[in-house]
């Protein structure tokens, strides 16, 4: 390995690995650094501070959705890296009780992404739409978090965990909700992305 530092992309309990897949700062390989049940997945780079460019930003979460389609990853922030191996498993030692509990809420799930937009000129009883859109992915979904609206037409910024099994439900009612809603709002569907705003972990880069 020839880089300096230890870029931490996620943790998992699903073994190590090695694998070559484009990373942060110019990385071409992705593998694990392990204690005992839980891996954290890595990644070389020359610096404690990556830059965060939309590149670097696309290829940490490209690291993620690569590796979250047969495995459960809780995944990190942006920039967490560390000097070495010896304090990535510190990390991995002293929160083996929050990794557990996170893996468990987030195993075999996925996120995915629900943006409303109104379309240009057209009002709407947001109330009712929010109210009618929780509703309707509530009953295929796990759980909901509200991300903020950052735009006078964004009606609904949600984001939805998902179970694997549930993924093709979800799919059919955000087509009824596309439909349903056609001329007045716009909908926008993204993912699957690595449960980010269903994992509640505060570490710090060492």
């Amino acid at each position: 390995m020839t880089g300096t530092y230890l870029y931490t992309y996620g943790v998992t309990d699903d073994g190590s690995f090695e694998k070559d897949i484009p990373g942060v700062d110019d990385a071409t390989t992705v593998y694990t650094v392990d204690y005992r049940r839980y891996s954290a997945i890595v990644s070389d780079i020359e610096t404690m501070e990556p830059e965060q460019t939309d590149e670097n930003a696309r290829l940490h979460d490209d690291v993620l959705q690569a590796l979250i389609e047969d495995r459960t990853v809780v995944p990190m922030r942006f920039g967490m890296t560390f000097k070495n191996g010896r304090a990535l498993k510190g990390v991995l030692r002293g929160g083996q009780r929050a990794f557990r509990r996170a893996l468990m809420n987030v195993d075999g799930k996925v996120e995915l992404g629900v943006k409303l937009v109104t379309e240009e000129g057209v009002d709407v009883d947001r109330d009712a739409v929010r109210e009618d859109v929780t509703e309707r992915l509530g009953g295929v979904s796990d759980e909901r978090a509200e991300n903020d609206l950052f735009s006078d037409r964004l009606v609904v910024n949600d984001s939805y965990l998902v179970a694997h099994e549930d993924r093709e439900a979800f799919n059919e009612t955000m087509g009824d909700l596309t439909e349903a809603y056609e001329g007045e709002l716009k909908v926008q569907y993204t993912g699957p992305w690595a449960p980010y705003n269903f994992v509640d972990i505060e570490i710090e880069a060492q």
